[in-house]
């Protein structure tokens, strides 16, 4: 287990099928039942962040076919739907559904077991993918299937975290049995193999829960929820990159950003 602790290499992603469709069973509804249970949210608290971090960076146009893979509600299309003719959202929970998105009505469309997207090459010229990856076994092969399924010049943003979120091989609290986080090193040598352009990659969530736990009382939302603490958790974060590992275990080692986000431009 040490190559997948230290990041030098990423757990699940060189399962059997059989491992992957297991895994895959045991996940599509596991954050539904923990977190939600099937009710939507009535605020969406990080739209400031993907703001910030990625909407942001793009350029302002209109999107003509959009995909959300793992989007659920769809919440964060939010800030972008005027801006959007059609979208799609890849979303394996029947309990995490809306019926209209803004004034769109997203088509629904659940992922196949083994990642394999059923779209035409350069189906889509925007794709968001927020916090998905680390509950999916095979996040390499899936990676080059939602780059396949881009247009080029098209545009993926990717948030996923970059600790490990604990030792997965025992329960751990509000988390589901698969999550972990994906080291760094692991998506910078997948995107130096694909077609993209990396237009944007900032770091965020530095020591959010401690920061929670003393001032959150003070805030009537979450701290998240605030473009003032985006944008100081965005500072500190980028400065405190150098002290990222994997899977931290002294508590030195923790003041680190927890989370990447990305910008992509298929080539």
């Amino acid at each position: 287990m040490n190559e997948f602790f230290s990041g030098e290499k990423l757990y699940g992603n060189d399962l059997s099928p059989e491992q992957i469709e297991n895994w895959f069973e045991e996940e599509s509804e596991a954050y539904a039942n923990i977190d939600q249970k099937g009710t939507i949210p009535g605020d969406y608290t990080y739209n400031n962040l993907n703001i910030v971090h990625g909407y942001s960076k793009l350029p302002d146009k209109i999107f003509e076919n959009a995909l959300g893979f793992g989007a659920a509600w769809g919440n964060e299309i939010e800030p972008l739907i005027d801006r959007i003719k059609n979208l799609t959202i890849v979303e394996p929970s029947e309990q995490l559904v809306s019926k209209s998105i803004g004034h769109i009505t997203p088509n629904y469309i659940k992922p196949n077991s083994d990642g394999k997207l059923d779209f035409e090459e350069g189906t889509f010229d925007l794709i968001t993918c927020f916090g998905t990856l680390h509950h999916i076994p095979n996040v390499g092969f899936v990676l080059s299937e939602m780059i396949r399924v881009l247009k080029p010049d098209g545009f993926l943003l990717l948030r996923e975290p970059v600790q490990s979120m604990g030792d997965w091989r025992s329960p751990r609290p509000g988390l589901t049995k698969n999550e972990r986080g994906i080291p760094l090193k692991f998506f910078e040598n997948t995107f130096s193999t694909q077609p993209v352009e990396i237009i944007s990659r900032s770091f965020c969530f530095t020591l959010t829960t401690h920061i929670k736990k003393i001032v959150g009382s003070f805030f009537k939302k979450p701290l998240q929820y605030y473009k003032s603490y985006i944008l100081f958790d965005k500072f500190i974060s980028g400065m405190l990159k150098f002290n990222l590992k994997y899977h931290p275990t002294k508590p030195i080692e923790r003041i680190a950003p927890n989370s990447v986000f990305y910008v992509l431009r298929k080539k």
